[in-house]
């Protein structure tokens, strides 16, 4: 069988497994590649490239300097210094969290600043008698619009610079993605200020994350601590645990104030029921609470997957709400130094992103097991999978002959008329499967159209990447915006019907003003 009717088939039914949302994303992106392989379209070493490419490593590394800087509480700080600053008032409260999640989006990802935010967001509407439904959309949002600030915003800048500079252009700059970028962010913070109130619903959300200053006064009034206590600080912390039933602990005499038998922490606590025991202490019964002190690694390494107790609120999560934690300055200089090497082009952006990981690791801000763990490795398959995807297309000729057809369809209609066919095409896609996905498949037919038409593959590329961040639609089109639908109680029609009119500015200026700024002209 012809391999352009092969490949093309292969596209076609992982498109459907996508759509189907029944099968794991990073299954699909692997048989695919095994399927480009078995099926000849491939060499082996074809087949599996992605997995050893450049840009993948690239973005895993971003994983791990994103949860640095999650976890030594800098984005918890930099969300508490602007939001205090903010009031109360709704319109000042979303232009301000729109700002931050968009800056802070631009250097960790979308997916890492919604979810390093969201708390706070969450805590911010409470404290102004707001419903996080009023919120929670325009956090992600925001979120996608600063994607297009700096190359490390998304995965998808990083695989659209990359294929620009092999298509025999250029690849697009760090900061560069921001001309496009700047007018996406104030047009979405504009229809949230206009369009918030009428378009967002008033809802109450099941469960809201926690409030770090009132569980610590709930934990003083219910344990019956000092108030000048301080119990969450950037080294030490606190954590509830309650014991099961068969827990080596049940026996165990406890008393405010003595060590656990491992030597780590102490326990300042000890509640049966609704009573606060004495001082003189007890012995342990099967659901007893306890609360416990010590640093966060030892709160964490003691009850994360104990059979002793089970943990209340998980330490490793209350330890990212406290801001400016430990690790927190050397984070910010390797963040500084991975960004300077990235504006200058001085190394390949594979290679500052592994350096920044690794310092990370060598300076003990993040461990080992936490690096690892940091990492999407969803995203990660996905994206290795999926290239080789692009390379068939490339290969076979899939890419020319679907661009030569567009372009005889095209004829005479222009190169406007050309990119607003590849945007829409993305814009469909990007709502029914990851956005990722999305301009792996789409973006050779892109260059390939731009190559037939004899026009420079820049506009293309860059209108394809701002299309690719309007995942907008439905709540599965992106982890963010999965995020912020229990929170805040949200429906799936709710995206569509806020996102409507954004989708409406992300088209204009992927059409109309991106070939201002990148000619279609070589």
């Amino acid at each position: 069988m012809d391999p352009i009717i092969v490949t093309l088939i292969i596209l076609v039914v992982a498109v459907v497994a996508f759509v189907s949302n029944r099968i794991p994303l990073g299954a699909i992106a692997i048989a695919v590649s095994l399927a480009l392989y078995l099926t000849g379209v491939l060499s082996l070493p074809q087949a599996l490239a992605g997995f050893g490419d450049p840009t993948v490593l690239f973005i895993a590394s971003l994983f791990v300097v994103s949860e640095s800087l999650e976890s030594t509480g800098i984005v918890a700080w930099a969300g508490q210094q602007v939001i205090s600053r903010a009031g109360t008032r709704q319109r000042s409260l979303l232009l301000t969290i729109g700002l931050l999640v968009a800056v802070v989006t631009a250097v960790i990802s979308v997916n890492g600043a919604v979810a390093a935010l969201l708390p706070l967001v969450v805590v911010v509407a409470a404290r102004a008698r707001l419903s996080p439904s009023q919120l929670l959309i325009p956090l992600a949002f925001s979120a996608h619009a600063g994607s297009m600030l700096a190359l490390t915003g998304t995965p998808v800048n990083i695989i659209v610079s990359e294929l620009a500079e092999e298509s025999g252009g250029r690849g697009f700059g760090f900061f560069e993605f921001a001309l496009a970028g700047l007018p996406l962010v104030i047009g979405t913070l504009a229809i949230i200020l206009l369009l918030g109130k009428r378009l967002l619903p008033h809802r109450t959300p099941k469960s809201v994350p926690v409030d770090l200053e009132q569980l610590a006064t709930t934990l003083r009034a219910e344990y019956a601590i000092d108030a000048d206590r301080a119990l969450m600080t950037s080294g030490r912390g606190v954590t509830e645990v309650v014991v099961p039933p068969r827990s080596p602990l049940i026996g165990l005499h406890v008393f405010p104030g003595m060590c656990t038998p491992s030597g780590d922490l102490v326990i300042l606590g000890v509640k049966r029921g609704e009573d606060t025991l004495s001082d003189h202490g007890a012995d342990v019964q099967a659901g007893d609470a306890l609360l416990l002190d010590g640093t966060w690694d030892d709160l964490h390494r003691h009850t994360s997957g104990s059979d002793e107790v089970l943990v209340v609120d998980d330490p490793a999560t209350l330890r990212r709400a406290v801001p400016l934690g430990a690790g927190a300055k050397r984070a910010a200089v390797i963040l500084g130094a991975m960004i300077v090497l990235l504006a200058t082009g001085i190394v390949p952006a594979a290679v500052a992103g592994l350096l920044a990981a690794l310092a990370l690791v060598l300076t003990r801000v993040v461990s080992v097991t936490r690096a690892y763990r940091s990492i999407s490795w969803t995203t990660v398959v996905l994206v290795a999978g999926m290239i080789p995807m692009s390379t068939a297309f490339q290969t076979t000729g899939a890419a020319a002959l679907i661009a030569d057809s567009l372009g005889t369809w095209l004829s005479g209609a222009g190169p406007t008329a050309a990119l607003a066919v590849i945007v829409l095409i993305t814009l469909v896609l990007g709502q029914l499967i990851s956005n990722t996905a999305t301009v792996l498949i789409v973006a050779p037919v892109a260059v390939a159209l731009a190559s037939t038409m004899r026009l420079s593959p820049l506009p293309f590329l860059m209108g394809l990447t701002v299309a690719g961040a309007a995942a907008l639609l439905t709540p599965v089109a992106t982890p963010a915006n999965l995020m912020v639908m229990e929170p805040g109680g949200y429906r799936f029609g709710d995206y569509a019907r806020f996102g409507l009119p954004l989708m409406l500015l992300y088209f204009v200026v992927a059409v109309f003003y991106v070939p201002m700024i990148w000619p279609f002209t070589r």
